[in-house]
């Protein structure tokens, strides 16, 4: 899937009704399935989806609008689907209670969180964690990568990443910089990674952060960096996320389905099993890192649960 392939695949969630901060049906009443949420998993759900219908399925609608601005939706009970690059927060978890939105967490592939720079940067294959904060820690004047190693040309850093309602921006900061949210904010901040692709690729001294998928789709435009997480450079991919190599930026991906629907929507459990049963096609299409098949019991146990 190429990156036209995921312009048209959310340009039709868009037709459909459900572009990011649009409003949205429940499918208790009759109207498509909703989901909203994460741009990291949005790619993987909107595959569930075209499959699930060519199956003879329901349609089922996918919008962009970044794991918090998601949990947002779904707490207000104006989705039935909350796509999450990280597990809900405390606080909206108690949004959700007020609201009486009870729901089930589903893990349904994982991620590879990338750092990427402009294809034509030659000097730069690795960065550790602790370069990586002294780049993205709040009141950073990091400006130049000479200023990350002397070694380095005398370069502007140009910093591209994840807006503050993105799932990613918070377990990013959380694991670089050691709290969710701490980072500094002169940079240019999006909730659509495809911004960040354009920025990176456009820019010679460009630094940026999204899934794994994203980079996948731009591996012509883009370069990987290595992590060294204390035990060397490990490259991201489907391999090292799965056996836990890349450390510390392989993460869980989840859907968070809504009880009420669930009971009241034949339809919304059909899909959520199907995308649960074919998860590893799924992920392997949306270029995420598939579960394995222990994980994927383990969900379907948890779907059964929350569906007696």
């Amino acid at each position: 899937m190429g990156t036209r392939r995921l312009a048209l695949v959310f340009a039709s969630a868009a037709v459909l009704g459900l572009g990011a901060g649009c409003g949205g049906g429940d499918s208790s009443s009759g109207g498509a399935i909703s989901a909203d949420g994460s741009s990291t998993v949005g790619p993987f759900t909107t595959k569930a989806a075209e499959d699930f219908k060519a199956q003879g399925g329901g349609d089922v609608t996918v919008g962009i609008s970044g794991t918090g601005g998601g949990f947002e939706r779904f707490c207000a009970g104006e989705t039935d689907i909350s796509n999450a690059s990280r597990p809900i927060k405390d606080e909206e978890a108690a949004i959700c209670a007020e609201k009486g939105v009870e729901y089930v967490e589903l893990q349904v592939a994982t991620d590879a969180l990338t750092n990427v720079v402009n294809s034509e940067n030659d000097w730069v294959t690795c960065l550790t964690v602790d370069q990586l904060n002294a780049i993205w820690k709040p009141g950073s004047t990091v400006s130049n990568w000479n200023q990350i190693d002397p070694s380095y040309p005398d370069v502007p850093l140009k910093l591209y990443g994840a807006g503050t309602d993105s799932g990613t921006f918070d377990y990013f900061t959380e694991v670089i910089n050691g709290e969710a949210g701490a980072s500094r904010s002169d940079y240019s901040a999006t909730e659509d990674d495809n911004v960040t692709v354009q920025g990176v690729s456009g820019d010679k001294g460009g630094l940026g952060y999204f899934g794994f998928s994203y980079f996948e789709e731009n591996r012509d435009k883009l370069k990987a960096l290595e992590v060294d997480g204390g035990e060397g450079c490990v490259v991201p991919s489907v391999a090292t996320a799965q056996d836990g190599s890349y450390r510390p930026l392989a993460r869980p991906l989840f859907m968070y389905v809504k009880l009420s629907a669930l009971a009241d929507s034949e339809g919304l459990a059909d899909f959520v099993r199907y995308t649960l049963e074919n998860a590893a096609a799924i992920a392997e299409e949306a270029q995420v890192v598939p579960l394995n098949q222990e994980q994927v019991d383990a969900e379907l146990q948890k779907l059964a649960e929350a569906t007696a």
